[in-house]
Formats: C-alpha cells, sequence, structure tokens
C-alpha cells in the first residue's frame, strides 16, 4: 500500500480550467497578443505561469512578467474560485484516508494561491500538507515541489504522485516517484503514457487499484 500520495491541484482535484482561461485572456491582452485558442488555453493549465507564457502563448520574454502581474492581478481577485471539484476526488481522498494514506498536495500554483483554493472547495482539511511555487518564481517546477513535499513526510514512503499533465510525470521521476496518470484531467490523448506515467486512471476511482498495482509496501 501506497504510504504518501501527492495530489497535483488543477486538472487533477479541481477542474480550474474557467478562472485560469479567463487571467490568461487578460494576461494575453495586456502585452498585446491575440485572443489565445481553446488549445493554447488547455495547455495553460499545469506548466509554471512564466513557462506557459513563454512557450505556450508566445509572450516575448521582456514581457513575461507583464503577463504574469497582469493574470495574477485578476486571478486572485476572484476567478481563482471559478473551480469545480472533479467528480469521484472526495470519495477518493476519503478511500485513501481509511487505507492509512497521508495525503499532500505539490503543485506549481502558486502556495498561496493553492491554499485558498482548498478551502473553498472544501478539501484543504483532507491534505497533511500544501507545497506550491513561490510568488518570487524561486520554486515554481514540478519537481521543487515534489521535494518540498517529500521533505515535509521523511517517514512515509513509498510514495506517489497522482497528476494529469507531464509535467507531474517528469516532476515525480526526478524523484524516482512513479506517476499515476489523472486521465480525466484537460491532459491531451496519449500524453500521460507518452511522459512515462506507470498508469493513468479514466476516472477518480480507478486510482486505488492503480496505486496499488505500481507502488511497494510501506516502509514508514
Amino acid at each position: 500500500m501506497t504510504s504518501l500520495v501527492l495530489f497535483d491541484l488543477d486538472g487533477t482535484l479541481v477542474d480550474s480550467t474557467p478562472g485560469i482561461a479567463a487571467s490568461v485572456r487578460v494576461a494575453a491582452a495586456a502585452v498585446g497578443l491575440p485572443e489565445p485558442t481553446p488549445a493554447q488555453l488547455r495547455d495553460m493549465v499545469g506548466p509554471p505561469l512564466p513557462d506557459g507564457f513563454a512557450t505556450v502563448l508566445g509572450v516575448p520574454l521582456g514581457d513575461v512578467d507583464r503577463a504574469v502581474a497582469a493574470y495574477r492581478a485578476h486571478y486572485s481577485a476572484g476567478a481563482l474560485f471559478d473551480v469545480t471539484v472533479y467528480d469521484g476526488v472526495p470519495e477518493l481522498l476519503r478511500t485513501l484516508r481509511a487505507d492509512g494514506c497521508v495525503l499532500a498536495v505539490a503543485t506549481s500554483k502558486p502556495e498561496v494561491f493553492a491554499v485558498r483554493v482548498l478551502g473553498h472547495v472544501g478539501l484543504l482539511r483532507a491534505f497533511a500538507s500544501v507545497h506550491g511555487a513561490t510568488l518570487d518564481g524561486t520554486v515554481r517546477h514540478k519537481d521543487q515541489v515534489v521535494a518540498a513535499a517529500l521533505a515535509a513526510h521523511p517517514d512515509r514512503r513509498p510514495a506517489v504522485l497522482v497528476g494529469d499533465r507531464a509535467q507531474d510525470v517528469l516532476g515525480a521521476a526526478a524523484h524516482g516517484l512513479p506517476c499515476v496518470g489523472a486521465g480525466w484531467g484537460p491532459g491531451a490523448p496519449g500524453e500521460l503514457a507518452g511522459a512515462g506515467a506507470a498508469a493513468v486512471a479514466a476516472v477518480p476511482a480507478d486510482v486505488p487499484s492503480a496505486l496499488a498495482r505500481v507502488a511497494g509496501p510501506p516502509t514508514g
């Protein structure tokens, strides 16, 4: 049985696409870019914000900070609450906790926003800790937040990450952890398997059996 289960937030626990998309549109307009395409808006869910603006929207590097500031101003003013919990997630969290798992969040979203979102949707109490990016950018990549989560629970192994994008798979792999793909998220078809996910769960109810397949016996 897995001892520590790390969860991504956006696209895994909650569908945050509406609030993110609205904020991305505001940011694109602020730096003079055209309306983002649906595919671009989808691909902005998951990666660190500065990286997404640069690689997904093609924001010039000199304008990335301005785009991030415009996004965060709109997002923090209320768009972050335009989220819904995916069907089956509360039941999944209860099942894992009843099985003795410790749950933590590891997200590239700024930690202050992640805590607000989790509190808003009533999931915060399910997690022993929440780890996210810093607003100053010193922590923003998935491998960094996974490292913080592992450091907070040093006696809990084995550990597995549940996430919906390739960045989750790669961030887990950087620490030798398997990733169970959240196939219900906004990732493109085949993205998780192509990145090397140990298993892909079609719905939250499939996660416990996937965890049982990819994790060994607990050591802590």
